[in-house]
């Protein structure tokens, strides 16, 4: 039997297609912030902020903006129907730290999690558009967009599934549309060093 995080892990996936009719309030993804700002910090220092972005027209600017799915490289994103309803910028504050490693893969993460919990989705985007972004903004210099996080009810189906071979990891949709997802087996994953015979 599967334990919750187990569950919610498995089921947290990078969505690119959500239900637009379903609005996502911006007070539910402050309760997220709130206790994604309480995960653990390289050295403490905690130099990431966000922005949260629920405003329509503004939204569909930044969709229009991102790249969706390397992958797949015949399909132009969400469409009408299918775009994220909110997104979150996370940024650097580079007045605290030049950069937040570590920092930031945890709080996506969380992130993701939480969002999962509460029946939503998210697909972070490596930041298409971030200078014209900055721009629509008018961000201070300081603060640098680290990642763009699109969020949504999910509106596909994910499927993981085993690696058919260790050079085959794309992931795929077939042809009801539901997005496969390969994972390398933990076969793979470790290694076994070899031993040395004197210390």
């Amino acid at each position: 039997m599967s334990s919750l995080i187990e569950t919610l892990i498995k089921q947290n996936r990078t969505y690119r297609r959500f239900d637009e009719a379903v609005a996502i309030d911006r007070l539910q993804i402050l309760r997220w912030l709130d206790i994604v700002r309480q995960t653990p910090s390289a050295r403490n220092v905690q130099p990431l902020k966000y922005i949260i972005i629920t405003d329509e027209a503004l939204c569909h600017e930044i969709t229009a903006l991102q790249h969706w799915a390397a992958m797949l490289p015949e399909w132009e994103g969400p469409a009408v129907g299918e775009r994220p309803r909110a997104y979150l910028l996370q940024l650097i504050d580079t007045d605290i730290a030049p950069a937040a490693r570590f920092d930031e893969g945890i709080q996506l993460q969380a992130l993701g999690l939480l969002a999962t919990e509460a029946g939503y989705g998210i697909c972070i985007l490596s930041g298409h558009g971030k200078g014209e972004i900055t721009r629509r903004l008018d961000l201070p210099t300081h603060l640098s967009i680290n990642a763009i996080v699109a969020i949504g009810k999910p509106h596909e189906e994910i499927i993981l599934e085993e690696a058919r071979s260790a050079d085959d990891v794309r992931y795929w949709r077939d042809e009801a549309g539901r997005h496969h997802v390969p994972k390398r087996p933990l076969s793979e994953l470790i290694i076994e060093p070899n031993q040395p015979s004197v210390f």
